[in-house]
């Protein structure tokens, strides 16, 4: 299934995104994780594109996004909720299921809630957390903000891809070509020459400024919508207790949260093999029913 790469201005920023499946009516939103790119979502996209419009962007920041020129207030996810907002608008988004990795999950759920965007409630008809949750280990935030604060170059892309092979192995499985396209599709050349990961390294202010951003309970336990943890059981982010507790307030205690641990798998699932495109598809199937 073929996509297109887009461009648009939202809040004032220029965003790029990919979009699948166009004809449909039915949309998707795919968000990456905190230093990755909408091509992450690749694989979910097209086994999705038969049926829905799929819209992957790049965060600000990350990807071919432009970077911001206010990092210390942008960088955080009351903004990314307004930039989501903005795009739905733009792109004539009424309604949408929202599949989002690590920070996408959260920010999926930031908008589902309302508080941040009004005009979002209602408009979020499903979430899946792709391995996010409303609280997060302090020990693993602390881990991930130290590599991606502090992005390393090399002198080749195969060194790129040895170091994202090392970082990203609790994805779990990824083919040769996979872990091939996730360094070309998230690399940037410095002046140097050198290459490096496509990112502000300036986006971890989030945890700097906003230290609280990702203590979430008050948005989640506004959800009224069906939504998928899906946990890696290797995760050190979203621990077990995180899990648990979901399942008993806000739409948990509705009996409209699921959890599925995906074996094999730490922080976060690639979402890149059928068992979990599987479960993805199934559970946004369900929530149209």
């Amino acid at each position: 299934m073929d996509f297109t790469s887009n461009y648009v201005t939202c809040a004032g920023r220029e965003l790029h995104y990919t979009e699948w499946g166009s004809g449909h009516a039915g949309t998707v939103i795919a968000w990456h994780g905190l230093a990755r790119t909408g091509r992450d979502m690749d694989e979910l996209a097209a086994s999705l594109a038969d049926r829905w419009r799929v819209v992957c962007p790049d965060t600000l920041g990350r990807g071919y996004s432009q970077w911001s020129p206010d990092p210390g207030n942008e960088y955080r996810l009351e903004f990314y909720a307004r930039l989501a907002a903005e795009l739905m608008d733009r792109l004539d988004i009424a309604r949408a299921h929202w599949v989002g990795t690590s920070m996408g999950g959260a920010i999926g759920m930031v908008c589902a809630a309302g508080l941040f965007q009004p005009r979002l409630q209602d408009r979020i008809q499903s979430l899946v957390l792709n391995d996010n949750a409303p609280r997060l280990a302090a020990a693993a935030v602390e881990r991930i903000r130290s590599y991606a604060g502090s992005p390393p170059a090399f002198a080749t892309m195969a060194e790129l891809e040895a170091f994202f092979r090392q970082v990203y192995k609790p994805y779990g499985w990824l083919s040769d070509a996979q872990w091939r396209r996730l360094t070309e599709t998230s690399t940037r050349r410095l002046p140097d020459g050198r290459v490096t990961p496509h990112y502000d390294p300036a986006m971890v202010r989030q945890f700097i400024d906003h230290p609280h951003d990702y203590d979430l309970w008050e948005h989640y336990d506004r959800l009224r919508i069906p939504v998928l943890l899906l946990r890696g059981a290797e995760s050190d982010l979203v621990l077990p207790d995180a899990a648990a507790e979901m399942m008993t307030r806000g739409p948990g205690a509705l009996g409209l949260t699921q959890v599925v641990e995906v074996a094999g798998c730490g922080h976060a699932p690639a979402l890149n093999v059928p068992a979990q495109l599987g479960l993805v598809r199934a559970f946004i199937e369900a929530a149209e029913r």
